[in-house]
C-alpha cells in the first residue's frame, strides 16, 4: 500500500506550523521545526514570496495539512471529501470525523501509538484486534461500541509500552483500560473533541471548485 516514505519535519516546516509526525521528538530539542524555523528546500530561508496568498493556495495547504496529520494519500483522502458531502450535516466537520474514527487514529487517541505512523505499523503488522478479530486494515472506520485491543503476544511490546509510559489523556469519547490494553468507542466525536488548528470547510471548498 502507498504511503508517504520521505522525511516528515520538512512537512512541518512546510506549513509552517507543527503537525507532530514524530510524537515525543516534536516536544523535544530535537525538533527540526524548532531548530530550522524556515521553510524547507533551497529557498526556504528567503522567507515566502509576495503577499498574500490567494484563496486557492489557503485551501490547497488546509488540505494538504489536514491528509499529513492522517497520513492518507490523495486519492482516499478525495474519497473521504465525497462521502462527508454526501452525508447530512457540516461537511467539514464529518470529515475530521471520519479521519477520526480510523482504526490507526483511534490507536493513535487510545495512547497505544506515539503518532499516525507508528499506529499504523502496529495495525499493519497484526498487533491489535477490534471486537474479538485481528485486523491489519489502518482505514477501517469504527463505530460507537467497537472494542479494540492489543494482541496478547503484543501487550509487553516496547512501542506500545512506550506510548503508554506517556500518560497521553484519550479524548472523551474513548474509554482506555491501560492495564488490558483495550479502548471502547464510547461515542461518536464530537466538534469539541477534535482540537486541530485546521480550517476544514476550506478543504471541503478546495474539492468544490
Amino acid at each position: 500500500m502507498a504511503r508517504y516514505r520521505k522525511a516528515v519535519c520538512r512537512l512541518c516546516r512546510r506549513e509552517g506550523q507543527k503537525l507532530y509526525l514524530k510524537g515525543s521528538r516534536c516536544n523535544s530539542p530535537k525538533c527540526s521545526f524548532e531548530r530550522k524555523g524556515y521553510g524547507p528546500g533551497a529557498h526556504g530561508s528567503g522567507g515566502r514570496r509576495g503577499g498574500r496568498p490567494s484563496d486557492y493556495a489557503m485551501q490547497l495547504r488546509e488540505k494538504q495539512k489536514l491528509r499529513t496529520i492522517y497520513g492518507v494519500l490523495e486519492r482516499q483522502f478525495r474519497r473521504y471529501v465525497e462521502r462527508a458531502v454526501r452525508s447530512k450535516g457540516v461537511s467539514g466537520f464529518l470529515l475530521l470525523q471520519l479521519l477520526e474514527r480510523r482504526l490507526d487514529s483511534v490507536v493513535r487517541r487510545a495512547g497505544f501509538a506515539c503518532n499516525q505512523a507508528q499506529a499504523r505499523q502496529l495495525v499493519r503488522h497484526r498487533h491489535f484486534k477490534v471486537n474479538g478479530r485481528v485486523v491489519d486494515i489502518p482505514s477501517m472506520i469504527l463505530r460507537a461500541g467497537d472494542v479494540v485491543e492489543v494482541c496478547e503476544a503484543s501487550r509487553q511490546l516496547q512501542p506500545i509500552v512506550e506510548a503508554l509510559g506517556r500518560g497521553l489523556q484519550p479524548p472523551g469519547w474513548i474509554e482506555v483500560d491501560a492495564d488490558a490494553r483495550r479502548a471502547t468507542i464510547a461515542r461518536l466525536p464530537e466538534p469539541e473533541d477534535i482540537q486541530l488548528d485546521i480550517n476544514e470547510q476550506q478543504v471541503i471548498e478546495f474539492y468544490a471548485r
